[in-house]
């Protein structure tokens, strides 16, 4: 559990007023996975999808929690995108006490198939059951639904489902990190589980939204590295910094600082409607790039900066770090940068 002051980050230089959902966090900030999805509910009724106008604002509240701590920030931002998903897929009746997962990983030997049944007994007439197993399902134990990508066919679908269904049975046992410890991602296994199509074949992956839920999971990775950040000035700030924590705490900045532009200018393009299709997809691919260099840089500077105390004596910074570098390999590295590279050959000419 964090229990460090709420420190609002902000994407805009020149704008530097907390939206409503960093107001909200300020009144009663959560310190742990069930507040966490208690805020995540309280956050579904005023929280702008992306590309409404708002984006910047989201994603600062997300880095503001992150900020703070990742854990707590890695059980909202999930419920946040279900919600985004689901407004653009046109479900507008979605229960405002439910708490979303979106687990669409792929992977294993007995992937997550999707099948039409005509059992009226457990689904209804044209109703769809799911058989398999889903990998990296994070807090499937504690959510009360998810939206799940199965195959059918030759194509990926998307699923609402509920998580306390028979037949669901999520395996917590299998989740052995040291960080981001409180957010079990094991598997999930579903027998015959009723479940209802979200979007057409293929919708999920092709929608603007996929792309900038991407990037909103960056904003989160940016927050945990601002965290990180903001104890390295604390300690040079206090009067002893000689030049290599100088040099250090520039370098940070350096980074922060290029990240923080990547995501502001990312917002404004996806709210401007200029960040959809391939542009969109790019966009993602080079600000997850950009904030996932930055976050791996920061860890790495703070330790040389810091030396091994914090890490062995600061458990609120011991846990930052562990966190932020189990989040960050979301980010797939250099197969990430190679599909950017081929994405770019793929395209009308030379980008730059």
């Amino acid at each position: 559990m964090v229990t460090a002051p709420l420190t609002p980050v902000h994407l805009g230089v020149s704008a530097r007023t907390s939206g409503p959902l960093v107001r909200m966090l300020a009144e009663n900030p959560p310190s742990d996975v069930p507040s966490a999805l208690q805020t995540a509910v309280a956050w579904g009724a005023h929280a702008p999808s992306p590309g409404t106008g708002a984006t910047r604002e989201l994603w600062e509240a997300l880095a503001t929690v992150a900020a703070r701590d990742l854990g707590v920030a890695r059980a909202i931002e999930p419920h946040l995108d279900a919600l985004a998903i689901l407004d653009q897929a046109g479900e507008t009746s979605v229960a405002d006490d439910r708490t979303w997962g979106v687990f669409a990983a792929e992977g294993g030997d007995d992937p997550l198939v999707a099948t039409k049944s005509s059992d009226d007994g457990k689904t209804g007439t044209g109703g769809w059951l799911l058989n398999g197993t889903k990998p990296w399902c994070s807090l499937a134990a504690h959510l009360s639904d998810a939206l799940v990508s199965a195959h059918v066919g030759g194509e990926r679908r998307l699923f609402a489902v509920s998580l306390s269904a028979e037949g669901v049975r999520a395996d917590d046992d299998a989740w052995h990190a040291r960080g981001l410890a409180e957010i079990p991602s094991g598997p999930v296994r579903f027998d015959a589980v009723p479940a209802r199509p979200v979007g057409e074949p293929g919708w999920y992956l092709s929608r603007p939204g996929f792309a900038w839920g991407g990037i909103g999971v960056a904003a989160c990775w940016f927050g945990g590295a601002v965290g990180i950040a903001r104890t390295v000035y604390a300690k040079a700030a206090r009067g002893d910094a000689g030049p290599f924590l100088l040099m250090n705490l520039g370098a940070i900045d350096e980074l922060i600082e290029s990240a923080r532009r990547a995501l502001e200018e990312a917002a404004r393009l996806v709210d401007a409607g200029e960040a959809t299709g391939e542009a969109g997809s790019l966009l993602a691919s080079r600000v997850r790039a950009t904030v996932a260099r930055a976050g791996e840089e920061v860890v790495d500077r703070a330790g040389h900066a810091l030396g091994p105390a914090p890490l062995a004596l600061d458990a609120e910074h011991g846990k930052r770090v562990a966190d932020l570098q189990l989040y960050l390999r979301q980010h797939h590295a250099e197969r990430d940068q190679a599909s950017l590279g081929a994405a770019l050959l793929d395209g009308t000419g030379a980008p730059w």
